[in-house]
């Protein structure tokens, strides 16, 4: 980013945060609902799911914390989608600033919220039984797929936010983000999926970023799952980056 560039964003990005310390309810509806699918897989589903670990919330967070995210993501394509409708963008265009910066904007208000829900999920965990022996070096990785993971569907929601007709269809998208999870090795081993279901839970994007962050805070050896989680938030990231700026460029040309 130029200097020119940061500059506005931080300026807008402090508008966009405003916005969301005005309606908490957005970040506590986002973390409400994956402390409770936490609650509903501990306490009821839990003693019936054989895992071959000796804490079924270990097992469980990591998909819980990929939903949470795509749970949030609804919320920046809403936003977007609603000053796109309000005709602030049109205002912006006519102010000498970066013209990404919008974007941008939008983009890291939804890091910084999503971190935060994030962070709730995880304390609930810890209430809920969870533990962890892995040093910094583990956390901060995986702090960063989570960030990287956050970016590549926030950019995904940019790409909705900005082409929606409606209010609904534009957080709409996320709902099948928030199913993949239970199509992944995030609740239960793939091993005990039948033959087709097993064979595409295997080769999606979340199975791995699942089984990399779990690896991790039970320090076990990441394998090459770790490098797979990357390549998929990588590729996902640029691809989403750069559908949504041209997406962008049509709406305000």
């Amino acid at each position: 980013m130029s200097t020119h560039l940061l500059g506005d964003t931080a300026v807008l990005l402090g508008r966009s945060l405003r916005h969301v310390t005005r309606s908490v309810d957005t970040i506590v509806t986002t973390a409400i609902t994956p402390i409770m699918m936490l609650l509903l897989f501990v306490y009821v589903f839990g003693g019936a799911i054989e895992t071959g670990t000796a804490s079924y919330v270990n097992y469980l967070l990591p998909g819980i914390l990929l939903i949470t995210v795509a749970s949030g993501i609804a919320y920046t394509a809403f936003r977007l989608f609603t000053d796109m409708q309000s005709g602030i963008f049109e205002r912006f265009q006519s102010m000498p600033i970066a013209r990404s910066s919008v974007l941008w904007a939008h983009v890291l208000t939804s890091l910084a919220a999503n971190l935060i829900s994030l962070a709730v999920v995880v304390l609930a965990a810890l209430l809920m039984g969870f533990r962890s022996g892995a040093g910094v070096a583990a956390w901060l990785a995986v702090i960063g797929i989570l960030v990287l993971f956050t970016l590549a569907l926030t950019w995904l929601a940019v790409i909705a936010g900005l082409s929606a007709k409606t209010m609904e269809g534009a957080s709409a998208f996320s709902y099948p983000l928030i199913f993949l999870p239970f199509v992944s090795s995030a609740f239960v081993p793939t091993a005990t999926m039948p033959g087709p279901v097993r064979a595409f839970a295997e080769h999606q994007p979340v199975t791995s970023i699942v089984n990399a962050i779990r690896a991790l805070y039970t320090e076990q050896p990441v394998g090459t799952d770790i490098w797979t989680a990357l390549a998929w938030c990588a590729g996902i990231l640029v691809v989403a980056y750069l559908l949504a700026m041209n997406a962008y460029r049509r709406r305000t040309a």
